[in-house]
């Protein structure tokens, strides 16, 4: 347990950041969460719809050094190219 007067402010300090990264996080998680799940029920327009806001929130999270911004980059890579690769895998529509 903490003694000293900074000590206890610190501990203070790192909860609130832990409350605000928590949150920044998952809606994060969220967001790329409802992209891959129309990627994987084969929705190509859908996980398209979705995809800036998940960009959006990785961006943000990056940012705030939250997560590394690399992460963030091979996070939405990997989305698009799933999602580039669903698109080129269904027939164009007539």
């Amino acid at each position: 347990m903490a003694n000293t007067k900074s000590a206890k402010k610190e501990i203070r300090k790192s909860y609130r950041k832990w409350l605000r990264n928590r949150y920044i996080k998952g809606k994060m998680r969220g967001a790329v969460k409802a992209v891959r799940r129309a990627i994987e029920a084969g929705d190509a327009a859908q996980a398209k719809a979705l995809m800036p806001r998940a960009a959006k929130e990785l961006d943000k999270a990056a940012r705030k050094r939250i997560i590394h911004p690399n992460k963030a980059a091979r996070l939405k890579s990997r989305l698009m190219r799933k999602i580039n690769a669903l698109e080129r895998s269904q027939p164009p529509a007539a």
